[in-house]
């Protein structure tokens, strides 16, 4: 196996570690174990839509660096909170999303279009 391909491997086994700690650690600054963040307290992040799946409610994006998950940027796939959220896009669209941790899984909660 490449460096490469294990850079990558190794990048995202940590994103999955670091998915499964979301209940232990998203209500910490509440005192309360897996509270859910609420909206103004998560930023939106500039990202470009690589895949649309709306069969599965899914989207693959390229998204910026995301503080408040501790993740670089990176192209991943990411379920949506609501399969309607991805009528409309199409691959190489920029948006602006909202990813929260839920349930020990990344989930889009927001998209935006970018108007040109």
């Amino acid at each position: 196996m490449s460096v490469s391909r294990r850079l990558v491997a190794s990048r995202v086994a940590l994103v999955t570690a670091l998915a499964s700690l979301a209940p232990l650690t998203a209500g910490a600054a509440t005192g309360t174990p897996g509270a859910a963040s609420t909206d103004a307290q998560v930023p939106l992040t500039a990202a470009e839509v690589r895949r649309v799946d709306r069969a599965n409610a899914r989207i693959t994006l390229r998204h910026e660096d995301m503080r408040h998950l501790d993740m670089p940027p990176m192209t991943m796939v990411f379920a949506v909170a609501d399969p309607a959220m991805l009528e409309g896009l199409s691959p190489g669209m920029a948006v602006r999303v909202r990813v929260e941790r839920r349930e020990g899984g990344l989930v889009v909660t927001r998209i935006e279009p970018v108007r040109p």
